[in-house]
């Protein structure tokens, strides 16, 4: 049974009161779905093109579900992106998830009409179909190159937060650590920097003097503190460096590299800054282009799906090429009653699809192109388009 999550494209031939088709059924569809308002139908124009060989469409029918499986992902990536973009919000994404400023069930259920001025109906579905592909491919492509430039930026810029934001362990010290802080410019004297667990901060007051030889005594100063560390300062002789360091691993005091420099200081600040400003760039420049190709691939995607309806109709049906196409938008609730009430209204079509009773029997078989289909098979061709902006 096609989903309860997806607008359904159906194509019948053309044939009997094709005008007075829609308000029947819609007539149908108020009378038996009265307590589930919010299922829509409409007329859905399915174009004429040009049928080709029998082996070309068959060849068509076949490749169909990989091109529309690559289409529909296509389409749901760029969702995802604007998703993420916009930090989940349902209320923004709505905003951006048009086709040509409409919204998704206005582009399928209100006069959707096939694009004449980019995809000519003189072309073969064929021809047709890998133009399809062609710009559905390169709408990947850009999406993934952009997104991937984006997610560069944002994880240097992350990284570059959290260096500012973690705790005094790991944490940059370039707007911690002043220049009192440290001793320069001295030949046998230099400034450790160690964070001290803070419940470890007696222990620290009553060994550090010891760790080593030559710490200058009294030396130890609280630079800052956070909730877990406490960042102390303290002088040591040069030439006993790599032991103090060792000393405090020891004892689970963490030494934290740090060389004051007003100038490397300076060029942190500008690296974040220029990172800060490029993500900013990035992000509505992705965005922008999220929300333009989630137009394009989305109308593409439904362009597949109508050379779909019409080559399948074709193998089905046979000539003259003529459909009448529907979009039904069902309600969630009345997915069953809604699919039984085409199934009925359309059950004269059962001899021209390819089906029938055996004798004796109630198993029905179907025509000889079934195979080809990879749904359930009725009367009708029907192929879905995904909700996959919800």
């Amino acid at each position: 049974m096609p989903s309860d999550q997806s607008t359904w494209l159906i194509a019948i031939p053309q044939d009997g009161d094709a005008e007075g088709l829609l308000p029947e059924l819609t007539s149908k569809l108020s009378q038996q779905l009265r307590s589930f308002p919010r299922s829509s139908i409409a007329e859905f124009n399915v174009p004429s093109f040009k049928t080709g060989t029998l082996d070309t469409l068959i060849a068509l029918s076949e490749e169909f579900p990989k091109q529309d499986a690559f289409f529909t992902s296509t389409v749901a990536k760029t969702v995802d992106t604007l998703r993420n973009l916009l930090n989940n919000d349902p209320t923004k994404l709505a905003q951006h998830i048009l086709v040509n400023e409409r919204s998704v069930d206005d582009y399928i259920l209100k006069d959707w009409k096939w694009n004449e001025s980019r995809y000519g109906t003189q072309r073969g579905p064929r021809d047709m179909v890998d133009v399809l592909n062609k710009e559905m491919a390169s709408i990947d492509n850009v999406m993934k190159s952009k997104l991937n430039s984006y997610n560069l930026v944002k994880g240097s810029l992350v990284q570059m937060q959290r260096k500012k934001t973690g705790n005094l362990s790991v944490r940059s010290l370039v707007d911690v650590v002043s220049k009192e802080d440290v001793i320069q410019d001295s030949e046998y004297l230099e400034t450790m920097l160690v964070a001290v667990p803070k419940n470890s901060t007696k222990e620290w007051n009553a060994k550090y003097e010891r760790l080593t030889n030559m710490v200058v005594p009294r030396s130890s100063s609280l630079v800052t503190s956070d909730s877990e560390y406490n960042l102390f300062s303290v002088v040591i002789f040069k030439r006993v460096h790599d032991e103090f360091l060792q000393k405090c691993r020891e004892n689970k005091f963490i030494i934290r590299d740090f060389v004051f420099s007003e100038e490397q200081i300076s060029k942190q600040r500008e690296e974040l800054e220029t990172a800060d400003i490029t993500e900013k760039e990035l992000w509505t420049e992705l965005l922008r282009l999220a929300r333009i190709n989630f137009s394009e691939s989305f109308q593409i995607l439904v362009h597949l799906k109508v050379i779909r309806l019409f080559v399948e109709s074709v193998l089905r049906y046979g000539l003259p090429a003529n459909y009448i196409g529907l979009a039904v938008k069902p309600d969630s609730k009345s997915t069953k009653k809604t699919l039984s009430l085409l199934a009925n209204h359309f059950s004269y079509l059962a001899p021209r699809a390819g089906r029938s009773k055996k004798q004796g029997s109630g198993e029905e078989f179907v025509g000889e192109y079934q195979s080809l289909m990879e749904q359930e098979f009725f009367d009708f061709v029907l192929y879905e388009v995904p909700w996959i902006v919800n």
